[in-house]
């Protein structure tokens, strides 16, 4: 068994559980290597042996059986930046809060890997979407990929923007509006719910454009194929904007054509019998917490 293990944030009982999940995987002989950032972090108890590291240029593989993330959802959506289209499985260990990627209970580390050995689990693909422009710009060269959402907002104004809108060429409508969420069916339990979106299955073939405050109270969000290639160009007072790439931030000129479809490559996700997404949605959601049900 070959395991990849990465964390963002250090938090004072992180090491601890990190530890629980080596002693598992210890009694199954498994290569395990660590991001290297994530490994200075964590060696400063003095207590880590030494493992083989990786980084965002090399390291990782499609040889590898697990990629295990330490941390919140944001954790989760930097782990892709590794992983891209290497299709090595990920599963989230939550040190962190609320949680939809993220699902695994810190405490119930050891199970990450005990379900994982009794095959107790699924590998479920969430679509990507892909980001380019005209004219190109350098922040979308290499990582111009988002698990959750692609989002238009205004910048350096407390004024609304212009989000002139195109599904396959076909002009949809021009949002007035603080800016505009394109969102995955994984993104829509992120910023687009925040907004007024609808939640959505990971599996679902579907995108979600929602609208950030919009001033015309009838722009309600829409539910499209992922098949759909959108185009969106940006008016507004101030010269830019911004373009969100989940949480990877790029300065745009108005008047810049951005493109968003759907990408050519997916992200494997552990999906464990025990923390299933409808599991997720209750626990998170407080679904059924309501006491006339």
């Amino acid at each position: 068994m070959k395991v990849a293990i990465y964390g963002q944030t250090y938090t004072d009982n992180a090491f601890d559980y990190v530890v629980e999940l080596l002693d598992e995987l210890s009694g199954l002989s498994a290569e395990i290597v660590f991001e290297e950032e994530f490994y200075q972090l964590l060696s400063t108890s003095g207590k880590l042996e030494k493992y083989t590291l990786f980084n965002s240029e090399k390291g990782l593989d499609s040889s590898f059986d697990m990629f295990v993330s330490f941390g919140g959802d944001g954790t989760v959506l930097r782990a892709i930046t590794y992983v891209q289209d290497l299709n090595i499985p990920i599963v989230g260990v939550n040190t962190g809060r609320l949680g939809f990627l993220s699902t695994f209970k810190k405490e119930d580390v050891r199970k990450v890997v005990k379900e994982f050995i009794a095959g107790e689990y699924t590998i479920v693909e969430r679509s990507l979407l892909e980001v380019s422009t005209k004219p190109k710009l350098k922040e979308f060269e290499s990582l111009n990929f988002a698990l959750n959402e692609v989002t238009v907002s205004r910048k350096d104004t407390t004024s609304m923007i212009t989000v002139e809108t195109y599904l396959n060429n076909e002009y949809l409508t021009s949002y007035w509006a603080d800016g505009l969420i394109v969102a995955t069916p994984t993104g829509s339990t992120g910023y687009s719910l925040s907004c007024g979106g609808p939640v959505i299955t990971p599996t679902a073939k579907s995108l979600i454009i929602t609208p950030i405050a919009p001033h015309n109270l009838n722009a309600r969000p829409l539910v499209i194929s992922d098949e759909i290639e959108m185009r969106l160009k940006v008016s507004g007072r101030e010269e830019n904007h911004l373009v969100s790439l989940d949480s990877r931030i790029a300065t745009v000129a108005n008047g810049t054509e951005i493109f968003v479809k759907k990408s050519s490559f997916t992200i494997k996700m552990i999906e464990y019998a025990s923390e299933s997404f409808l599991k997720t949605l209750r626990n998170k959601l407080l679904w059924g917490e309501d006491k006339r049900n």
